[in-house]
């Protein structure tokens, strides 16, 4: 048996786990690890400028491609930089890797040089971390922490290595793990048979049924089955944030997604309800609104693969444990089988309401002789990209913005952070979707205060050649949090103003990139092609937009689903 030392075994065990890419920060700790990854070529290092960065690169691209991405860093701030990133991930369930370099076992405890405890600092914000105790056991904690964060609900798994634990000179029998035991962990494969049948029995007899579909369709790799599902029944389907995408965004059954900024059509026919199918979806605050107020006539069909998340926050009258993609076939297969068959009258009833709340809304927005409105922005990207762009962005305005205007047909494309919200997340996300992706177009959509978190990620860009196009919605202010000062503190614009921004076009030519700058209308629609034409070049795109605009449909804190600003003037 072939003899390695612990920093050769854990390379090679990510060659054998099949991981291409690792996103990293060299560190003293980490230093035996980084000379086994220079001896190798199987395994590629992508060298960011700042950890958290790394983070947000794994993470944009296992949203896009449903596989676990992998970051190495080093011990002290090194691994702390990566917090933020695991926050996110975590929240929005994404499944990751997080190898840390730690001081020697012996100086554990010590205060020694760059030490801190990572097993204590991320066990909230991880799915499971595990601390290395021996060079031999390295393969299998490899092979457990991939398993542990791609299988049952997906999340992050941090592995801390002390240095000792790679040293050269000291080797083991190697060998790569086939399965995994875990005594306490075993996710279902499949949900609960009487319950199944129950939910096709009442989806059936429902009069004005809707389909919410969360992030958990698209991690489950379930959208086809969902769609074959709600075209069988006949039902209007709203997705969450993180579930944009999981049911074509052009089929006339959509409603678009729902919530605090959703489609007014989403929020009326999800408060006005009689039947919730909700798959992978968790009824956060940001959907739900006051959940004392939620839905009042509905009842609940929720399937999920964790359990905690059924009946959390709003009750289930049926819950399902399962991996989505089973649960949906089963209840195809059960719709199919059944001799009962949709209310065909009540559905052209609620479908005939639907349409009504649709003509009354139906995204509208206010346009303007003077500003570019940065709906504008979003709908002119939809169209030169025919809708096929990964779009990412960070957080405010613009993620809202572009989550309502850009039609989404397909999973995986829209990658965002929805649970943490986490402003810098958007261009190093795009970085990791543009390495996997090189024939797509790769968009980060921006704003002038989220992409100055993780600008230095321009370098890194130009390092591995990643020709993302950066469009900057700027509004020289903190967008979202203006809105809220307009709409709650009497326009007190406390610190939300940018009153000091930098030249972006100059920025990224120093960087080694193409700027350019679009401020008067009738330059949005050529200078956009102008920019994707260069399909070779990074181009960061600072298109100055309406500052006065806000983001509607906004619904009423602690209100229902149906109580909402329609405009700056009209609430319903």
């Amino acid at each position: 048996m072939e003899l390695l030392s612990g920093a050769d075994m854990l390379i090679r065990s990510l060659q054998d786990e099949g991981i291409e890419y690792i996103y990293g920060y060299p560190g003293g700790a980490a230093l035996h690890i980084y000379d086994a990854l220079f001896r190798q070529d199987k395994v590629k290092h992508i060298l960011v400028r700042h950890e958290q960065a790394a983070v947000h690169m794994a993470d944009g691209y296992a949203r896009a491609s449903g596989k676990p991405g992998t970051v190495l860093v080093t011990s002290g701030p090194g691994a702390t930089n990566t917090i933020t990133g695991i926050a996110t991930a975590f929240m929005d369930s994404i499944p990751m890797v997080v190898l840390c370099g730690q001081v020697a076992s012996t100086l554990i405890g010590e205060d020694a040089f760059q030490e801190t405890d990572m097993i204590g600092v991320s066990r909230p914000v991880v799915k499971h971390n595990i601390s290395v105790r021996h060079p031999s056991e390295i393969p299998e904690v490899i092979r457990k922490a991939y398993y542990i964060a791609a299988t049952g609900r997906p999340g992050p798994v941090v592995v801390d290595i002390p240095k000792d634990m790679t040293t050269p000179n000291e080797r083991y029998e190697y060998e790569y793990p086939k399965k995994v035991k875990l005594r306490s962990y075993n996710p279902a494969i499949r949900g609960h048979a009487g319950q199944i049948r129950k939910a096709a029995e009442m989806l059936l007899a429902a009069k004005r049924p809707i389909i919410y579909a969360g992030g958990g369709v698209v991690l489950g790799k379930a959208s086809e089955q969902l769609t074959d599902l709600a075209h069988m029944l006949g039902h209007p389907v709203t997705n969450t944030l993180m579930g944009i995408g999981s049911f074509p965004a052009s089929d006339k059954q959509s409603l678009g997604w729902l919530g605090m900024h959703g489609s007014y059509e989403s929020n009326m026919a999800m408060h006005h309800s009689d039947l919730i199918l909700a798959v992978g979806a968790r009824f956060d605050d940001r959907v739900t609104n006051a959940t004392e107020k939620f839905c009042p006539g509905a009842r609940i069909i929720h399937i999920d693969i964790d359990p905690a998340s059924i009946s959390k926050t709003v009750e289930a009258d049926v819950p399902i444990v399962g991996p989505v993609d089973s649960v949906l076939k089963e209840l195809i297969a059960l719709v199919k089988e059944s001799k009962a068959k949709p209310d065909n009258e009540a559905l052209k009833a609620w479908w005939k309401q639907i349409d009504e709340w649709r003509a009354f809304h139906g995204m509208r927005y206010e346009k303007s002789d003077t500003y570019i409105k940065p709906q504008e922005v979003i709908e002119a990207l939809h169209l030169l990209t025919n809708g096929e762009a990964y779009v990412t962005t960070d957080v405010g305005q613009h993620q809202m913005f572009t989550a309502q205007y850009y039609k989404f047909n397909k999973p995986n494309r829209w990658i965002n952070s929805g649970g943490l919200g986490t402003m810098g997340f958007g261009l190093p996300a795009a970085m990791g979707v543009k390495l996997s992706y090189p024939d797509d177009d790769v968009i980060c959509v921006t704003g002038e205060g989220s992409i100055q978190m993780n600008i230095q990620e321009l370098s890194t860009c130009k390092q591995y050649n990643l020709p993302v196009k950066v469009v900057n919605l700027n509004n020289q202010a903190l967008g979202m949090v203006k809105q809220w000062q307009d709409m709650n503190y009497e326009s007190r614009h406390s610190q939300s103003y940018m009153e000091s921004l930098p030249d972006f076009i100059k920025l990224a030519e120093a960087y080694g990139h193409v700027g350019i700058r679009i401020d008067r209308k009738e330059d949005l629609e050529p200078k956009l092609k102008e920019a994707f034409a260069m399909k070779d070049k990074l181009v960061f795109i600072d298109i100055y937009v309406d500052p006065h605009e806000h983001v509607y449909p906004m619904q009423v804190a602690r209100g229902s689903m149906k109580d909402m600003w329609l405009s700056k003037t009209e609430r319903v």
